[in-house]
Formats: structure tokens, sequence, C-alpha cells
């Protein structure tokens, strides 16, 4: 006995469920709401005029749609254009058309609704100026039109202009209300991506730019701490210097950029005019290198040019880290609108060691730089054991910056 009532409860919840729907579809499409509206009123105008109103049955269709025309354009939303063509018309009903019998109203009782309705429209959708000559024309109209307690309709206008003001008031503080909601939630994921930025920033500095600057410190130090250090082991010490303050330079421009919004949109990029001193930097460091570079600079735009230097970045660094020893050999052409970069490793003449051996994210990290600008990259061994990395990206247009 106790399911029954519960049941039916929730039939009963579902059917008002299914109502609200059916009620939210029908104000999110006023345009469904006129149209039905206006049918009803062509019916009810068409078949019930001749009783108050001395009309051929031929022009009956003809002022049925002279009616509901007005609902049909307050789609479009200018009620003060359509409030004027439906005073035209009620004036011209009331001059022209005759009343059967006492009939004490003007027009037929449809066409005095669709007055009202365009006075409400207008109340809702019009500007002030026009909302207020609407309210006074249409009450001074109704007295002079309307007789006896009809005049009272006078001050019924009134009455449904507030009403349509109110509901605007309400419509607009509701969208104001969602637009506020939005904006907040927009920040407030603004600020999350920011905290977690700055603490990734935070673990970056704490781990990898501590341990660099070390490096550098003692690279620094070394021929002053380590007994006959020779002039050769002096430059090799000079060289880990060198390169250990450009990656922690590079290091704190990257946690420059995740501290910072916009920092990345202004500052300054590598381009293909930094290859060369790349190239000479990694030969410097003891890598058996020789490169061949044919494209001039102004030719290269500065998404292609980032991107280009990036993935030869990334190609050297695996080249020392898997293939130790091995020959380097860098080709950059231009092809067919193109930069054709080819960076091919021989293999090493030691396997590398086993903190190096693991995988990452290098090459996949450089197939999206290449394919955010347009191009393509593949990477794979070779025949003898080498690696090769080959690059296409196209020269063409501006491509943005890929950071």
């Amino acid at each position: 006995m106790s399911q029954e009532p519960r049941q039916s409860r929730r039939r009963l919840g579902r059917a008002l469920r299914g109502v609200g729907a059916g009620a939210r579809w029908l104000v999110a499409r006023p345009a469904v709401i006129l149209a039905v509206l206006a049918l009803l009123f062509f019916v009810i105008t068409w078949s019930t005029t001749g009783v108050t109103h001395r009309v051929p049955a031929s022009l009956l269709p003809v002022l049925a749609v002279m009616t509901v025309a007005p609902l049909l354009v307050l789609v479009a939303r200018r009620p003060a254009i359509i409030a004027w063509a439906v005073g035209a018309t009620a004036s011209l009903v009331w001059l022209v058309v005759p009343r059967v019998g006492d009939w004490v109203m003007p027009w037929p009782v449809t066409h005095f609704l669709v007055l009202l309705l365009t006075v409400l429209a207008v109340a809702m959708y019009a500007r002030l100026v026009e909302v207020a000559v609407a309210t006074v024309v249409t009450a001074l109209f109704f007295l002079v039109v309307m007789t006896g307690d009809l005049k009272a309709w006078a001050i019924g206008v009134a009455v449904i202009v507030a009403f349509g003001l109110l509901l605007r008031w309400l419509v607009l503080s509701r969208r104001q209300l969602a637009k506020q909601t939005e904006d907040t939630e927009v920040e407030r994921a603004r600020r999350a991506v920011v905290e977690e930025r700055s603490r990734i920033a935070r673990e970056l500095h704490d781990v990898v730019a501590h341990h660099m600057s070390m490096v550098v410190v003692q690279a620094q130090s070394a021929p002053y701490r380590v007994d006959d250090v020779s002039p050769a082991a002096r430059e090799e010490f000079a060289s880990i210097e060198s390169s250990a303050r450009a990656a922690l330079s590079e290091v704190r421009g990257v946690l420059g950029v995740l501290r910072e919004e916009g920092r990345a949109e202004t500052a300054p990029q590598p381009g293909l005019g930094d290859l060369p001193e790349l190239l000479q930097s990694s030969r410097a460091a003891g890598m058996d290198l020789a490169w061949q570079l044919d494209i001039a600079e102004d030719r290269c735009p500065p998404g292609t040019g980032l991107v280009l230097h990036r993935i030869l970045q990334e190609s050297l660094a695996n080249a020392s880290r898997h293939a130790p020893g091995g020959a380097v050999e860098v080709r950059l052409a231009e092809r067919a609108g193109a930069a054709d970069l080819e960076v091919r490793s021989a293999k090493g003449v030691r396997p590398p060691s086993s903190e190096d051996a693991g995988g990452g994210n290098g090459i996949p990290g450089m197939r999206t730089r290449a394919e955010a600008v347009g191009g393509h990259l593949h990477a794979g061994t070779t025949p003898d054991g080498g690696f090769l990395v080959h690059a296409v990206v196209p020269l063409a247009g501006r491509p943005r910056l890929v950071t």
C-alpha cells in the first residue's frame, strides 16, 4: 500500500517536469507562441466579426489578416513601428466599419486584444521615449473612441505598460546576473590557471634552476679547486659554464612566461638567425658537428624560425644523450616554399648512460611544434644504426609563435 502513493508522486513529478520542460521550450521560442496565437486569433476574428460589425463575408478574411498580422511581425521586435500600424488600423475600423446593434466597443474583441498586446510589447522592447509616447497616445485614443465604462481602459493601458516594464526589468536583471556569473566563472578559471602555472614555476625553480646554478658554480670554480688543470680542461670547464648559463637563462625565461600572463607574446624568441650560435655552442661542447644552412633569415617568418630553432635544439640534445660521440650532420634548405631541416646523427661511439637511455617527450614535442605551423616531422633510426630527424615547415604566411 505504501508504494502506490510513492509511485503516484513519481508519476506526478515526471508529468510536472515534462510540463516545465515544455514551458521552457515555448518561452525560448517566442515565434512559435506568436504564430499559434495569430492562428487562433485569425480563426476567431473570421468567425465572430460578423456578429459585432457589418462586414461583407468576402472581406472577413481580409479583416482577420489585418488583425493578426502585427502578431507575426512582432517577432522582428519592432514594436514601436507595429504600434503605429495597429493604431492606424484601429482608427480605420473605428471610422469606416459600422457596428451591429448596441455593440459599444469600436472594434472586434480580437482586434482590441491585439492592440493591448502591442502596447505590452512596446513596454517590453521599445525605447523608453517610445514607451512614454505610445502610452500617452493610446490612453488618449481610448478616451476619445471609447464610451461609458470602457473609458477606464485608458487607465488599463497604464497598468499594462507598468506590467511590461516590470517584465523588462526582470529579464534585464536575469541577463545581467547570468553575465556576472559567467564573468565570475571565467575569472575563477583564469585564477586557477595562474595559480597552477605559478606552482609549476616554483617546482621548476626549486629543482631545475637550483641544479643548473650549481653546475655553473662548479664549472666556474673547478680550475681553482682542482690542482694541475690543463689548458684544455680549463677550456672544457669554460664551455660547460657557458652552456649551463645559457640553459639557466632559458629556464628563467620559461619561468617568467609561466609566472606572468602575456609575457609569451612580448618576450624575445630565438629564430633562424640564432641557429649558427646554437650549432657553434654545441660544437664547442664537444659534439662532432657539421652543418649547412641555405635559407636567408629574411626568407623565414618568426614563427617558422622559432619552430626550426626548437626542433634543432631538441635534435642536438637527443643526439648528445642517445648517441654520445657520434657525428651529427645538419642540413637546412628551402624546397617548394618550405624549410627542409635534416638532423642526421651517426651511431654513438659509446653507449648512453642509464639516465639518458629512457624515453621522453622530445620527439612528440617536436612533431607538435611542426604541426602547429602547418608542417610535419618524421623521426626514426637509419639503416646504419644512426638517427634521423626530418622536418618540413612552410615558409609562406606568418605562422603564430609557438613557445
